[in-house]
């Protein structure tokens, strides 16, 4: 790895750890040519996920997206930017656990809501009333009613 004092290309490992749950390595390391010390980190890159949108068209999977419309439903809300990170991180990772590498738009929508009932049912009913188009008040209506039911959330509804 090149050095970033003296842009030297050879240097050793002096210490490695895991963090980030096992999910990244630090590496202590020190330039063969100047004798400093840097430090660098190494993960996986994860598998880039491809969303099939509902008119066939494909695009690379962005979470910046995502966070937009969260951000959108979570408006005034009291939610910290750290549990929509999170969020976003277990929409991200269920997709991926899905196997496929290309995912409907549809999944991320009902993960998203499925996260979003559990975080904030104000959010959740926001989000609700754009991704599945509520025509009225008759269908926000019956949204709100199925919040109060155990195991609610119409799929693809």
């Amino acid at each position: 790895m090149r050095c970033p004092f003296c842009r030297a290309r050879d240097s050793r490992v002096i210490d490695s750890r895991e963090v980030s749950g096992g999910d990244t390595i630090r590496r202590r390391r020190e330039c063969v040519e100047c004798a400093r010390r840097f430090t660098s980190y190494e993960r996986i890159e994860p598998a880039a996920l491809v969303v099939v949108k509902k008119d066939g068209r494909r695009e690379e999977f962005n979470s910046a997206k995502l966070r937009q419309k969260l951000r959108v439903a979570l408006t005034k809300r009291p939610i910290s930017e750290d549990e929509v990170d999170a969020l976003i991180q277990r929409v991200e990772a269920e997709l991926l656990a899905m196997g496929t590498r290309e995912v409907p738009s549809t999944a991320i929508g009902e993960t998203a809501l499925r996260e979003l009932k559990a975080l904030d049912q104000v959010a959740y009913i926001r989000f609700a009333s754009v991704y599945r188009e509520f025509a009225d008040l008759e269908d926000l209506r019956r949204e709100v009613e199925g919040l109060a039911r155990p195991g609610h959330l119409r799929p693809g509804a």
